[in-house]
């Protein structure tokens, strides 16, 4: 399963009505970090199926949604686990460090 496309009609549904933990890849098109980052996110998306969402936030066409989350620099990444955010981090991430984020937060 590859990485599910959030946007304002379906945040509340996918981050907010769900027992797993959430991380969120807040990206634009035009961000070459952007791209370094999104392998891994599609990586985690498929290993992680069943035990955790994995999404992305494009912030050019949901800039509410990114204010909402203070997003000033991207990528940014957050994990959120009973609709609270739990940990976030702006920059590419390797995946090792985004499994070791998730193993925190699930304990």
């Amino acid at each position: 399963m590859s990485a599910i496309n959030l946007e304002k009609n379906n945040f509340e549904d996918i981050v907010l009505n769900t027992d797993k933990p959430v991380l969120i890849d807040f990206w634009a098109a035009w961000c070459g970090p952007c791209r370094t980052q999104t392998p891994v996110i599609e990586e985690l998306a498929n290993e992680l199926e069943g035990t955790a969402v994995v999404a992305k936030l494009n912030v050019d066409e949901n800039p509410e949604l990114a204010r909402q989350f203070s997003v000033m620099s991207i990528p940014t990444l957050v994990f959120i686990k009973d609709g609270k955010v739990v940990w976030r981090e702006a920059g590419v991430k390797k995946k090792a460090a985004l499994l070791s984020a998730l193993d925190s937060i699930k304990a």
